[in-house]
Parts: C-alpha cells; structure tokens; sequence
C-alpha cells in the first residue's frame, strides 16, 4: 500500500467511525482531499484508492493540475479566497467554490460559468468566530447575502463554511459549529 493509500484509510476509518459515534448515516460524510501544493502524481495516486473531490486554492497551481490530469474523474473544489480577478478560472474550471463571502464574487462566477457547464457548487463563508483577520459575512449579513446568492442563475447555494479560531477545546469547536448549523437553518 503506498503512503498516500494508507492515510486515506485511515482518514476515511476516522470519519466512518465518527459517523456512527454521531448516529450518522454510514457515507453521509465525504473527504474533500486539499491537494494544493501535492503534485499531479499525488492525485493520482489518491485516485487510485478511490479519492475523487480534490480542493485547491492556488488558482494557477490548479490549472496547470487540471490540464495534466485531463479525463480523471475528478471533482474539482476551489477552498481558498476568492479574489475579483481570479473568478474566471474559478467558473469556468471548478464543480465548486467554498468560499464565497460577498455578492460581487457570487455575481461575478454567475456571469463567467460558461452555459454549457452545469451551475457552479457555492458555499457562503461565514465568520461565526468574528476574527477580523477572517474572511466571511457576519451571521446578520448571511439572510440577504443567501437569498441574492440563490438567485443568480449559474450558481447554486449549497451551504455554507466556516473556519472557526483554533482550539483544542473540542466542546468549544461545537459550539461554534453549532452556530454555523444555527446560521444554515
């Protein structure tokens, strides 16, 4: 077994195992696998286990991967900020964004994802935790920042992402994750 097949097992054991502690439906928790700065090869050998949603978030970077990895069965996510002038590529090259945080970017993907592709997979980073290094739409910004985001017609709201403060306070991630669950509903 090589490395990378390894530690997907056991990544995937930790989360089928969290699963049932949680009374979750076996498989109701999929790995997006961040392959930013892991050459091509890597994603291959992840692909041979099995692996398909791979997240990026250096745009060049993930290009030149999807070029060299023409016809995989790759589900392409981008995780990182996203910046006015890199929604071209993010639209036209990505299943999903995870981290849409304003208006102007949403509208911008919207109108650059060719027609011919399906709509784009968007998430809405909120910032639960109000860190001001953070990107994201406070809780109160989320309800109007969601409903125009639905709206736009190459785009569909998914959900939303959120990167709390550290900690290894296990109790204290919950309750911020909580809210994010509280923000969703």
């Amino acid at each position: 077994m090589t490395p990378i097949a390894d530690r997907l097992q056991r990544i995937l054991a930790r989360i089928r195992a969290t699963e049932r502690r949680f009374g979750r439906c076996e498989g109701s928790v999929g790995l997006v696998a961040v392959s930013k700065t892991r050459p091509a090869a890597d994603l291959r050998a992840a692909l041979a286990t099995g692996q398909r949603r791979f997240g990026e978030s250096y745009l060049q970077e993930a290009l030149a991967k999807q070029e060299e990895l023409a016809g995989e069965p790759i589900e392409w996510h981008f995780i990182g900020p996203i910046q006015s002038n890199k929604t071209r590529g993010i639209a036209e090259h990505f299943q999903w964004a995870h981290s849409v945080d304003r208006l102007k970017v949403a509208e911008r993907l919207s109108d650059q994802r060719p027609p011919e592709l399906p709509s784009l997979q968007v998430c809405l980073q909120v910032n639960v935790s109000g860190e001001h290094t953070k990107s994201g739409a406070t809780p109160e910004e989320l309800p109007a920042l969601a409903a125009a985001v639905a709206r736009l017609p190459h785009l569909r709201l998914r959900g939303l992402m959120a990167i709390p403060a550290p900690s290894t306070d296990f109790a204290a991630q919950r309750r911020v994750f909580a809210r994010v669950r509280q923000a969703q509903e």
